[in-house]
C-alpha cells in the first residue's frame, strides 16, 4: 500500500521572504551591471548602490564579490523539492519531478531576460562558470537526494528502498535538470515562438517514452 509522504518544510515567513527578496535584488543589480560593463569593472559599493543595500549587508548574503552574479533566484531549487515531497504517493518518479519545474517555470518569460543576461555574463567571464557549475551540481545532489526520500515514503510495502546514493534518483535528477537545460536553449534560440514550459513539457514527454526515434 502506497502511504503519501510527509510534509516537513513550512512556507516561509515574512522575515525569510524579506531576505529572499534582498537576496535577489542583489544578484539582479549584478548580472544587469555585469551585463553592461562587465564584471572585472563592477564593484561591491556599485552592485549594492544599485540594489539600495550597504556594503555590509552585500556580504551578508555572498562570500565574495563574483558569488552574487551565479545565483538567480536562489529559493528556485528548495521550492522544486518541497513540491516534489508533496506528490502524492500514485504518481510516477518523472511525473513528480515534471510537475515540480513545470510549477516553477509557469510564467517564466517574465525572468527570461534576467537568465539571458546571467549567460551572456557567463560567457564573458569563463572564470564564473565553475561557480555556477558548482551551484548547478550542489542544486542536482539536493534534489537526488529529495528524490530518495519521496521514493522510499512511498514505495509499496515490502518494496526493496532506493537508498539517498542510488543511482536512480540521482539519475532522474539530472535528467530533470538536462531537460530544462534544453528548454531553456531551444526557447533562446527561438524565442518568438517557445513557451519554456511547453518546451520542457515536450522534453519530458520524448523521456517518458523512451526517446525513440521521433516520427516527425
Amino acid at each position: 500500500m502506497h502511504v503519501v509522504p510527509k510534509t516537513t518544510t513550512s512556507v516561509p515567513g515574512l522575515r525569510e521572504r524579506k531576505k529572499q527578496a534582498t537576496r535577489n535584488a542583489i544578484a539582479e543589480a549584478a548580472v544587469r551591471l555585469a551585463a553592461e560593463h562587465g564584471v572585472e569593472n563592477v564593484t561591491v559599493e556599485a552592485i549594492s548602490d544599485a540594489a539600495g543595500v550597504s556594503p555590509r549587508t552585500f556580504f551578508n548574503y555572498f562570500p565574495s564579490h563574483d558569488d552574487a552574479f551565479v545565483l538567480i533566484d536562489g529559493e528556485i531549487g528548495e521550492r522544486i523539492r518541497e513540491s516534489v515531497r508533496r506528490t502524492p504517493a500514485d504518481r510516477t518518479p518523472l511525473d513528480a519531478v515534471r510537475e515540480a519545474f513545470v510549477a516553477e517555470l509557469d510564467g517564466f518569460e517574465d525572468r527570461q531576460e534576467l537568465w539571458a543576461l546571467q549567460s551572456k555574463v557567463f560567457q564573458r567571464s569563463p572564470h564564473l562558470i565553475q561557480r555556477g557549475l558548482n551551484a548547478h551540481v550542489a542544486d542536482e545532489r539536493a534534489l537526488a537526494a529529495t528524490l530518495a526520500e519521496w521514493l522510499d515514503a512511498t514505495r509499496p510495502a515490502g518494496a526493496e528502498g532506493t537508498g539517498e546514493a542510488g543511482i536512480y534518483p540521482r539519475l532522474l535528477a539530472a535528467v530533470s535538470h538536462t531537460a530544462l537545460r534544453v528548454a531553456f536553449e531551444h526557447g533562446c534560440d527561438h524565442p518568438e515562438d517557445t513557451v519554456l514550459a511547453d518546451a520542457f513539457q515536450e522534453a519530458f514527454v520524448h523521456l517518458a517514452r523512451g526517446l525513440p526515434r521521433p516520427t516527425e
